[in-house]
């Protein structure tokens, strides 16, 4: 059973619109029928899950190829091609079998149709032929014209094309050409030599990859490459025959011991190289003939990544290499070249491949031995670092910052990957600085929290920032701070201008993508000002950097930045700039005038009100826009707004003075005297009855209202001691407590109460009539004098207002009770 899941396995491939093949899963590939379908089909089941990735009706018309033993590639309509890459070639033969019992086909044939897709006319056009196969000229010096252009014919037709090939696959026909060659060469026939040209460049447009396995054998590769070098258009052939056995040289650093894998490598490189550098470069009609020889290419490289991933043992050897201080520098630096030229190749490898090629290699040190090569003086080696530690980076930033944060446990900064990555960055040799750039893509990759992962128990974000802001964000800017020490820069050429842009950029991205830890670090550091230094560089780019960094801030729109701006007086540069700048129209120019434009547009008030007061006289006479003039219009209106808002509150609080706890006169009276009824018939000595919760709870606000009642309450009970009750009935008092209609009596001076001092069945109480709120069940007895005091009062609380003449109507109140003195107290009612 293992064995033929392991002879079923595949991998499915898709041809995407780049002409690329896309990696559409690994899984088991079986034939059988399907009712759906109605006939045999092709089935690939996924591995992982068991699903379909692929049914697939064998059509009795499809043409089926079969590539380098493990392929079968097919076409299913218009620009959809697919292949199956097996694991084992009796796979492939097995499954080949059944498409060819299905369509009639002997299965020793590579190609089960002789006729491909093509129109109703170019069918009936090519009716007569399909009977009459192409017949081959002779293979003789004579007949060389006649195969030139017997084989540029053919190439129009798809029927004609794909029987030429057939028929020279069959006849050893290439062979027999590349014999030709040698003879040509050797008697200098050049006539020759230029038509064997045509007729091998028409080989390769045939597309064929039965024909491409045979010209690119080991026997014959450089007889091919032989013929291609007397190309008709040049004066003088080329030497690349020359080059690849002598100049090319194949260094195995380490000894490979699978020599299919050697063979692999060897094969690869030289078709390559008749791709990229030989044939000339297909015209638009000529640019998906040679489609199978990219589809050749590409299975090599998968398949030469694939052998060595799974030699765990040599991958073991090639980091102790590396890493190892015993090796010399040419050595190592073999070493390098070839895990780069690996990691080149695995970039054909799709996403899930890809993954699994990246984690094998973390497994086994790759990041160690990145930091450990650019630690190292060797320019290359870190060169080809670089461009290794890119493709882990693009493929797994999480992969990287997971490793630098470890390692940051228990080294010191100067140590870390990523501050040797930024110190490669600020001393790149490259006076265009190339490298750098391309660091700076990785840096910022890095701190991207786009591509951060989070957790439930941690966030990567979170982590790596505050590592990066506190072991690396120095390394960074160090080269800006030596710069900027003064007034002007210190040092501003143009490779320390490039290089400082490369920064400013950086930080740039920072303000925009890490809110809280670029905002401690700019205030922390005063950055801003250490930025706008480089607003007197004598490079216009530089500035132009420098005013972007001040713009992205400001563009935030946040409170914070925009205090630190004012507080540091921070547009004073700007607008020094700006003035140096004069009445050029120039790309500075026009970003200065944005930046004011900007902070008008969004009514940013402080920085409006801080230019104005500040820097308009150096800016008002700027009449070609009117941005100035609009912000000091913008200005004025504030203002405008400011001082009135401020008399309205002045007099607001004048008011509010002078009506402090204001009452009304006629509630004073009111409440006075029901405060005095509650209090008519309690005798001398006796406590006052406390009052109810639920008058407690309508007065909870108004805690000072109680204060005043418990001071007034307890002067009028000594009175109470050496007099009668009495009623008062003034027209102004300090106390007013007016309740809202209620249908309930207060339970406080309602007769119903049991046990009340003025319930009926409390004995030894007499009973008063109490007053109740307007509308009550209950209308007490009143005397007449209280009667017309109540007259015309609405039920409801009336607003407290405290106003100065308060102490000087409590005198005279105080004056009006001495003169009329005690007041005779009310009869009670027997019980």
């Amino acid at each position: 059973m293992a064995d033929t899941s392991t002879r079923r396995r595949v991998k499915l491939y898709m041809l995407n619109e780049d002409r690329q093949w896309d990696d559409r899963g690994t899984g088991h590939v079986s034939s059988a029928y399907v009712e759906r379908l109605k006939g045999m089909s092709l089935l690939v089941r996924s591995e992982t899950d068991g699903s379909i990735l692929l049914e697939s009706k064998i059509q009795p018309d499809t043409a089926y190829q079969k590539q380098q033993e493990t392929l079968i590639v097919w076409s299913e309509g218009e620009n959809y091609d697919l292949a199956l890459s097996f694991q084992e070639k009796a796979g492939c033969d097995e499954i080949w079998e059944k498409i060819c019992n299905v369509q009639g086909k002997d299965p020793s044939v590579d190609i089960t149709q002789d006729i491909i897709e093509e129109s109703e006319d170019e069918r009936f056009e090519e009716m007569p032929e399909v009977a009459h196969p192409i017949d081959l000229p002779v293979c003789e010096l004579s007949k060389l014209a006649e195969i030139s252009e017997l084989f540029g014919s053919v190439l129009t037709s798809p029927i004609r094309r794909e029987k030429l090939a057939l028929v020279i696959e069959q006849d050893g026909y290439i062979k027999k050409l590349l014999d030709l060659f040698h003879m040509c060469e050797d008697l200098e026939n050049i006539e020759g030599l230029h038509h064997l040209y045509d007729v091998f460049k028409s080989v390769f447009l045939l597309n064929k990859n039965a024909l491409f396995e045979i010209l690119f054998q080991e026997d014959t590769i450089y007889d091919v490459v032989g013929v291609l070098e007397y190309d008709p258009s040049q004066p003088q052939p080329a030497k690349h025959r020359e080059y690849l056995q002598k100049t090319a040289k194949f260094k195995e650093v380490i000894p490979f011991t699978n020599k299919e894998l050697v063979s692999k490598i060897h094969q690869t490189y030289r078709v390559q190289y008749i791709q990229d550098v030989i044939l000339p470069t297909p015209s638009v009609f000529e640019e998906n003939m040679l489609s199978t020889l990219t589809s050749f290419i590409f299975f090599n490289k998968v398949e030469i990544v694939s052998m060595v991933q799974e030699d765990e043992k040599f991958l073991l050897q090639l980091f102790a290499s590396i890493t190892s201080e015993k090796k010399d520098d040419e050595s190592r630096r073999d070493l390098v070249f070839f895990l780069k030229e690996f990691c080149t190749f695995s970039q054909n490898l799709q996403p899930p491949n890809r993954d699994n090629f990246f984690k094998t290699l973390s497994g086994l040190g790759i990041l160690p031995a990145i930091e450990f090569i650019l630690g190292l003086d060797d320019i290359k080696m870190k060169s080809a670092a670089i461009d290794i530690f890119s493709y882990i980076v693009e493929f797994s930033p999480s992969m990287v910052r997971e490793f630098i944060l470890k390692e940051g446990q228990n080294q010191e900064d100067d140590d870390l990957l990523i501050n040797l990555v930024i110190e490669q960055m600020i001393n790149d040799p490259d006076t265009e600085l190339g490298g750098a750039v391309q660091l700076m893509g990785i840096i910022r990759l890095l701190i991207d929290p786009e591509n951060m992962l989070a957790t439930t128990m941690k966030t990567e974000k979170t982590e790596f920032l505050s590592f990066f802001y506190k072991h690396s964000m120095h390394v960074l800017t160090a080269p800006l701070f030596a710069v900027t020490a003064e007034e002007k820069p210190s040092k501003d050429d143009f490779q320390t201008a490039q290089l400082l842009s490369l920064i400013l950029e950086l930080l740039s991205f920072c303000v925009e993508h890490h809110t809280y830890h670029i905002k401690n670090y700019i205030i922390s550091k005063d950055l801003l000002r250490r930025v706008l230094v480089l607003l007197r560089s004598n490079h216009a780019f530089l500035l132009l950097c420098a005013l972007r960094f001040m713009r992205k801030i400001i563009g935030m729109k946040e409170d914070f930045y925009n205090r630190y701006i004012i507080k540091g007086n921070l547009f004073k540069p700007v607008v020094e700039a700006f003035k140096t700048n004069g009445n050029k129209y120039n790309l500075l120019n026009s970003a200065m005038i944005e930046l004011f434009e900007f902070i008008r547009l969004e009514d940013i008030k402080n920085l409006c009100s801080h230019i104005v007061e500040n820097h308009i006289k150096d800016l008002e006479h700027v009449d070609y826009v009117n941005t100035f003039e609009s912000l000091k219009t913008h200005y004025e209106q504030l203002q405008d707004k400011l001082k009135d808002k401020t008399g309205f509150e002045g007099n607001t609080a004048l008011s509010l003075r002078n009506n402090r706890f204001r009452r009304d006169q006629r509630a004073l009276e009111e409440e006075e005297e029901m405060w005095f009824d509650q209090e008519d018939d309690v005798d001398d000595g006796e406590n006052i009855v406390p009052m109810s919760d639920m008058l407690k709870s309508k007065l909870d606000d108004f805690d000072q209202i109680d204060k005043f009642i418990g001071n007034r309450r307890e002067k009028v009970q000594n009175e109470m001691k050496d007099t009668p009750t009495r009623i008062i009935n003034k027209s102004t008092s300090p106390i007013n407590i007016t309740l809202k209609s209620s249908p309930l009596t207060s339970p406080v001076t309602s007769p119903e109460r049991p046990n009340s001092p003025n319930s009926p069945g409390s004995p030894g109480r007499t009973v008063t009539a109490c007053p109740t709120p307007a509308g009550s069940p209950a209308t007490p007895v009143r005397e007449e004098k209280v009667n017309n005091s109540l007259q015309g009062k609405r039920p409801g609380l009336i607003g407290l207002v405290d106003y100065p003449e308060d102490d000087s109507d409590e005198e005279e109140e105080d004056s009006t009770d001495a003169a009329l003195g005690p007041s005779p107290k009310r009869q009670r009612l027997a019980t």
